[in-house]
């Protein structure tokens, strides 16, 4: 595995309100992301999607 860091400002508004955040890591940044999806989704839609996502990373891994 590698170490990943990350320089990004994140701007985010939506109509009842705004964020702004500055991960420095991938982990920090997946639970903004996250965040953000589950905001414009809604949990079950956001945990569908992320479900969605992994599984084709678990079929890849399984295939190496």
């Amino acid at each position: 595995m590698a170490t990943v860091s990350i320089e990004a400002d994140i701007k985010a508004r939506w109509p009842q309100g705004q964020c702004a955040h500055s991960p420095g890591s991938a982990e920090e940044l997946t639970i903004i992301a996250i965040d953000l999806l589950v905001k414009e989704l809604g949990t079950e839609s956001a945990h569908a999607f992320i479900s969605q996502v992994l599984s084709r990373h678990t079929a890849s891994a399984t295939t190496v």
